[in-house]
């Protein structure tokens, strides 16, 4: 069988599991590097190649291999270095569907421009101009940077005028920002779906997955997410149908919703595979990750179908392999640090309710008696 090449940018722990569920398939994985990124997840997995600034962009590629085609494991790359690097293969998803999804304020009109739902919310670039949304919206209020606003970071929730002058420093010590002022809304929880599309148009879903956050970060997500409707399923599908088609989109798209009493509402995007569908690891037939690769391939999609229900949890500032009986430990190989995503464990078994018992014991023996990381 002959080899097929994929250069990834990127070189975190997505790249790795790319990397580590398409060389089954007859794929060689290589990595591009921007500035001074750690290289330590993908260490053995492929060659690894610095971006410097500056650099040459056929250079890079050669260096590569030559891959037949590129993807990127995060929505915060370098746009045009992408745009460049489109010269000498495809690059799946294409550059635009991270220009979108890299920028809050261009993510939220391009799905409000499919039709599609989201929070009310209004654009600000000050203080000021922060003060006057939440004076339109109502409290309580969402304020969330355009850019580098991820786990939590570059985000604050105010509830009244005193919470709002509280930030006032913070946010001006930022210096010139764009911000996306949203209204809160009362949603009962947060679930994610994963789908894939093909170059030819095939699309795939996965179930909906419920996400349980701690202080921001991803703590856990199950999936199928209990008390599911057919009519709440097949509206997450048909949302993110409709951006994938919209965009003309390959590979995987994660879209994160919120379930309020107006129905699901959209929260963010992420044009790449996704913390939430870390489960199908262990929990679907074909996990996002292959098929990932599958589609920026052009080969068939896999399965999506999970036959039991799944847990994913993520290992926050922990990186010793628990001891209780689990379906797969990913370590990254990170150095460790608090609150840092470390690795996750996957649990799969017959019902909701047996899953929720082991649940409450891994967090236990993974962070203590609080059951919440430190």
């Amino acid at each position: 069988m002959a080899v097929r090449r994929v250069g990834i940018v990127g070189c975190g722990q997505l790249a790795q599991m790319m990397a580590q569920e398409g060389r089954p398939l007859g794929v060689a994985f290589s990595f591009l590097a921007e500035g001074d990124e750690n290289t330590g997840c993908v260490d053995g997995l492929g060659t690894v190649v610095h971006a410097r600034e500056g650099a040459d962009v056929e250079t890079l590629y050669r260096a590569m291999g030559s891959p037949e085609v590129i993807t990127a494991e995060r929505e915060q790359v370098s746009v045009e270095l992408l745009r460049a690097l489109e010269q000498f293969c495809p690059v799946y998803p294409r550059p635009d569907a991270f220009e979108k999804t890299q920028h809050r304020l261009r993510e939220k009109t391009a799905i409000t421009a499919a039709g599609l739902p989201v929070a009310p919310f209004l654009p600000a670039n000050s203080y000021d101009e922060i003060c006057a949304a939440v004076a339109k919206l109502g409290y309580p209020a969402f304020i969330k940077s355009c850019e580098n606003g991820y786990d939590g970071k570059n985000q604050w929730r105010v509830d009244s005028d005193e919470a709002l002058a509280a930030i006032r420093d913070e946010v001006i010590a930022q210096g010139e920002q764009e911000y996306v002022v949203e209204k809160g809304i009362h949603f009962s929880r947060e679930v994610s779906l994963i789908g894939v599309r093909s170059a030819d148009g095939e699309v795939l879903t996965y179930p909906l997955a419920e996400n349980d956050h701690y202080k921001g970060t991803l703590l856990v997500s199950k999936a199928p997410a209990p008390d599911v409707d057919d009519k709440l399923q097949q509206a997450a599908q048909d949302y993110l149908a409709t951006l994938l088609n919209e965009w003309d989109y390959v590979g995987v798209l994660a879209m994160e919703c919120f379930v309020s009493d107006d129905g699901l509402l959209i929260n963010e995007l992420a044009p790449r595979v996704h913390n939430s569908g870390h489960w199908t690891l262990a929990g679907a037939k074909t996990s996002q990750f292959e098929n990932h690769i599958r589609a920026i391939l052009g080969m068939p999609l896999g399965d999506t179908d999970a036959e039991r229900p799944a847990v994913m949890i993520n290992m926050l500032g922990v990186d010793k392999k628990p001891t209780l009986p689990n379906e797969g430990v990913w370590l990254y190989g990170k150095s460790l640090r608090p609150g840092r995503k470390m690795g996750h464990v996957i649990l799969v078994d017959d019902t909701q309710e047996a899953l929720s018992t082991r649940i409450e014991a891994m967090l236990e023996e993974l962070y203590g008696e609080t059951k919440r990381p430190a």
